[in-house]
């Protein structure tokens, strides 16, 4: 019979590592390379673990007022591939999520809106990263302005009906996972809106 791990309590919960010293590996463009000192606090090991320090991200759900999510494709070096997105990019020093939600958007699409909020934020991959990605719905875009890309950019973009963007997430033709969880934060939105509308 297999067992019900929801309902089977933890023994014990996992000790939290002391932080000590850390050193630069390598600094690159985008990150910067770290070998950072830990001690577990019981069994007295210690060893050091290598940790990715970026900057934050953000990443953007630009709506309009007829319900199409604003997506843009471009070629990924990391999976040698095309990918298709939500917009989103680097947030300065500084700077703030939404602040930057609306920068990105306006420089990788052209879009601009008039209502902005913060959806969320997640850890991208706290097994090797200590950077967070902020989740930012822009509602009401409309197309307004040039696009400004930086050298290395090249962005197709497309506005989606929100429930084909949803269907693309399902069947994998979505397949970057920081859009995935700006796609879960804004389901409630979006069902909340189609309820509204046929209320």
């Amino acid at each position: 019979m297999p067992m019900n791990f929801a309902s089977t309590p933890s023994s014990t919960s996992p000790a939290r590592w002391v932080k000590g010293a850390s050193r630069s590996l390598a600094a690159t463009r985008i990150f910067d390379l770290r070998g950072v000192d830990y001690r577990h606090p019981v069994r007295g090991t210690q060893r050091e673990f290598v940790v990715i320090d970026a900057p934050d991200w953000v990443n953007v759900l630009a709506l309009t007022a007829c319900g199409r999510l604003v997506m843009v494709n471009q070629f990924r070096y990391g999976m040698d591939d095309f990918s298709w997105e939500i917009p989103g990019g680097v947030i300065e020093r500084g700077e703030d999520p939404v602040a930057a939600g609306l920068r990105e958007l306006q420089e990788e699409t052209g879009y601009v809106g008039n209502s902005a909020r913060l959806l969320g934020s997640v850890n991208p991959n706290p097994a090797i990263m200590n950077n967070r990605c902020h989740l930012v719905l822009v509602e009401n875009v409309v197309l307004t302005t040039e696009q400004t890309w930086d050298s290395d950019e090249e962005i197709e973009v497309l506005s989606l009906p929100v429930d084909e963007a949803y269907a693309w997430a399902q069947s994998g033709r979505i397949t970057h996972s920081l859009v995935l969880n700006a796609l879960l934060l804004f389901s409630p939105v979006w069902a909340e809106r189609k309820q509204a509308r046929h209320a």
